[in-house]
């Protein structure tokens, strides 16, 4: 088969190139204005050319039957199907809670130091101040009642003379008033002499410790004589 393919492709080479050079020629022919017979003469020769057809191809050889002592093959034996899975649901979906974080501490602010606190004011001196008091009451009293006017004596006059007095910043009797009376003029009278002469009293003093005068209370008892 090989053969005869290769005979076929060589006579058709041949046979092209015959039909180029065929042309070739009546192109120039006609160029140069040559008769037509001769053209027609060579036309019917090169389109009696035989070509020869290769023989058709030899059959194939038919497979050997099968030998009939062979026996039949086994089935094969019996697959189980396989066990049914059991696919469990999806489990519920998982809730997680967002996780909060604590709130940031406060940020602590430390206020600035206190100013140093002013000096203590110096403590004021202790007041001084103090009202006027009898300086050697018994005394001056004695002297007093001693001088027992001799009217009151003639009439056996006595008793007991309550006197308002003002005593000056000297410690003397500066002024004098009978508030509760004796009962006799003579002795209310004699009590409040007596006092502005023989009486004597320690000033009062203010907080700086200055003597002023102030006022006062004396009552002076008048007895009479075995």
């Amino acid at each position: 088969m090989a053969y005869a393919d290769q005979q076929m492709s060589g006579n058709r080479v041949i046979a092209i190139i015959i039909v180029a050079l065929i042309h070739i020629a009546l192109g120039y022919l006609l160029i140069t204005g040559l008769a037509v017979d001769a053209v027609q003469s060579v036309v019917e020769r090169v389109t009696t050319i035989d070509v020869e057809e290769p023989p058709p191809p030899e059959p194939e050889d038919e497979p050997p039957p099968p030998p009939e002592d062979i026996p039949e093959t086994a089935p094969p034996p019996p697959v189980a199907p396989p066990p049914p899975i059991n696919i469990a649901p999806a489990p519920p979906p998982l809730r997680t809670t967002p996780t909060i974080p604590p709130p940031a501490p406060p940020t602590l602010r430390i206020p600035p130091p206190a100013p140093p606190a002013p000096p203590a004011p110096r403590p004021a001196p202790p007041s001084q101040a103090r009202g006027a008091s009898p300086d050697g009451l018994g005394r001056w009293a004695a002297r007093i009642q001693g001088d027992y006017p001799s009217s009151a004596l003639r009439r056996e006059e006595q008793g007991t003379v309550t006197m308002r007095i003002t005593i000056g910043a000297n410690g003397r009797v500066e002024a004098c008033s009978v508030t509760g009376s004796s009962g006799s003029s003579a002795l209310d009278d004699a009590a409040c002499r007596g006092m502005q002469r023989y009486a004597r009293y320690n000033p009062a003093l203010n907080a700086a410790g200055n003597p002023i005068s102030d006022t006062t209370t004396q009552s002076i008892r008048y007895v009479l004589p075995d």
